[in-house]
């Protein structure tokens, strides 16, 4: 008798970091791509304003409004959202072929939408890492202290950060960052895991 083998998960090729915004994740997802060379950044495309410290192509691609609804209209969008009034941000899907086609795994910086997203359209090729702060005080605090922002625009993100912590149950695993050291290590452990390294 011919014994059927049982069809193995597919293993990721998509590893999402997921949070509100100062929980974390742009530390944790730099410190992962220093770790391990078999990383490659989904640089996100997005109309805000560049920063001063930030560069075209590495950061962000900064597209113009026109130009990103020009691409959503095109189809050429994985996922994207305006995240707040005028400002838009988006996954390209020709950044996650273009790292693919590298042969590496694509790693994300992304906020909980994007993330939502990607888990719906790839299934279980991505894995989605929520990164939780160890409570919503500790992160308002951080994003208070951050000073990148308007008094205005900082109530914005503080309320946006509110609702974004109720997605953790959404996806695949919590990652706290509540001592940093501790967080990068279980980062690390995680990602060892998911793709066998």
């Amino acid at each position: 008798m011919q014994q059927l083998e049982k069809a193995q998960p597919a293993q990721p090729k998509l590893i999402a970091l997921t949070a509100p915004s100062g929980a974390g994740k742009t530390t944790i997802a730099r410190h992962l791509l220093k770790t391990y060379d078999e990383l490659a950044f989904s640089v996100s495309a997005t109309t805000r304003d560049r920063r001063e410290h930030e560069t075209d192509g590495k950061d962000y691609y900064f597209l113009t409004k026109e130009v990103f609804e020009q691409k959503i209209a095109d189809e050429e969008f994985v996922e994207w959202e305006e995240v707040y009034e005028g400002q838009f941000y988006g996954t390209l899907k020709s950044e996650i072929k273009r790292i693919l086609d590298e042969g590496k795994y694509v790693i994300f910086d992304i906020d909980v939408r994007g993330a939502t997203s990607i888990k719906e359209v790839y299934g279980n090729e991505a894995k989605v890492i929520f990164i939780k702060p160890p409570s919503p005080e500790v992160l308002f605090e951080r994003l208070r202290k951050r000073k990148t922002e308007t008094k205005k625009s900082l109530e914005k993100r503080i309320a946006r950060a509110r609702r974004e912590l109720t997605y953790e149950d959404k996806f695949d695993a919590i990652l706290v960052n509540d001592e940093l050291e501790v967080a990068l290590n279980d980062a690390e452990n995680l990602i060892k895991t998911t793709l066998n390294l």
